[in-house]
């Protein structure tokens, strides 16, 4: 399928890997619409997500979040190019309602689809011009030096990925084909940790805002938490690069907060949970920021996309920006609605797919939970 260069498709999508049902629509790299509907609400009182509850939710949600989409743009179903669908990472059950929905659309309006990993959409969004008329699509950091130019990503692109279910630093080199895996988290994604250390606290769930905003009035210096995965045997060099350069581990940061807790209540001490929260999340962005400059430098990166829920945090924005400056790394960070999981990013980079003349999915694909970032789409 061949367009003219100047084509700027209409492309609608659809995202549902987890709590949020997110759907978008842009034209070519314009944002028109991002709407989102989250059950997060409905998780709290279990301190996670609940597979089942999520699906459900999904269930109820698509339809009236299709429809405000279609009006906060101004079109139709039969106005659309092309539909663009999450079709994993993320829940089985929630996957399949999207991707079900996606389809049901596809087939009723002859529509081509596209089934793409959403973990890449997290890159796509940094393509995305802003649009003062979109809700939340304006209001986040503006790349550090001069503006890339609409409908291209820089050249020497990598991509910081921080969310509850991942923590992964890429390389892009064609966002439609082309996309390697540096490094990643060997157990809890960051998100994860911040969650069980907020349920250690007693801080409750999701986990991320609350220690962010406690740790603003803690003592990060006050514990000495550990780096996951900085040793030597695992670090290496650059010339004899460890088994774990570029990777990251929080499980044992979350033991060990556990143990510093139990310590304090063995002693019959108050527990200093705000020091203890700032203290582990700059153990989170430490070494989350450091390897990720590392694999920049090392790999010849000099721009880095931070996308992903956890791009939320204050310190992390604050900490990446800070290495990335001092190593000559331009950063972006897109704007908050844009980090998390949303339909906009589905949309964008449905639509890079359409624009590079790459072939629809049909409809005979499959959800895949594990879908690795490698495979832009099914």
């Amino acid at each position: 399928m061949n367009h003219p260069q100047s084509f700027q498709p209409l492309v609608l999508g659809i995202e549902s890997s987890c709590d949020e049902t997110g759907v978008g629509i842009v034209r070519g790299t314009r944002l028109l619409a991002n709407t989102v509907s989250s059950s997060m609400a409905e998780h709290v009182r279990f301190g996670g997500v609940i597979p089942e509850i999520a699906s459900r939710a999904h269930l109820d949600a698509f339809v009236p979040t299709l429809r405000e989409a279609l009006a906060v743009a101004g079109v139709t179903l039969d106005d659309v190019d092309a539909i663009a669908v999450t079709s994993g990472p993320g829940l089985a059950g929630a996957l399949m309602v999207g991707v079900c929905a996606a389809k049901a659309l596809a087939v009723a309006t002859g529509k081509p689809l596209y089934a793409i990993n959403h973990l890449v959409a997290h890159v796509g969004v940094g393509l995305l011009e802003p649009d003062t008329g979109v809700p939340g699509a304006s209001a986040g950091n503006a790349p550090q030096g001069d503006a890339v130019p609409a409908n291209t990503l820089p050249e020497n692109l990598g991509a910081l990925l921080v969310s509850g279910g991942h923590t992964e630093i890429l390389r892009i080199r064609s966002i439609t084909d082309d996309v390697e895996l540096l490094g990643s988290t060997i157990d809890d994604a960051a998100g994860e940790a911040y969650d069980k250390v907020a349920r250690l606290l007693g801080l409750g769930y999701p986990g991320g805002p609350a220690i962010d905003k406690l740790a603003r009035t803690g003592n990060a210096k006050a514990i000495r938490f550990p780096r996951g995965l900085t040793q030597t045997k695992y670090m290496g060099t650059a010339e004899e690069p460890g088994p774990h350069r570029y990777d990251w581990s929080f499980s044992g940061l979350k033991t060990a907060v556990a143990r510093c807790v139990e310590q304090f209540e063995a002693r019959g001490e108050e527990v200093p949970v705000a020091d203890v929260a700032a203290a582990f999340q700059e153990a989170v962005v430490d070494v989350i920021t450091s390897k990720a400059v590392l694999a920049c430098r090392e790999n010849g990166i000099t721009e880095l996309l931070l996308g992903g829920g956890v791009a939320a945090n204050s310190r992390l924005r604050q900490l990446t920006e800070q290495r990335c400056s001092a190593a000559g790394i331009r950063l972006t960070v897109p704007p908050l609605a844009l980090c998390t999981d949303n339909g906009a990013m589905v949309a964008a980079l449905g639509a890079q797919l359409v624009m590079s003349g790459t072939a629809p999915s049909g409809i005979g694909f499959a959800p895949d939970s594990s879908m690795p970032v490698t495979s832009v789409s099914a």
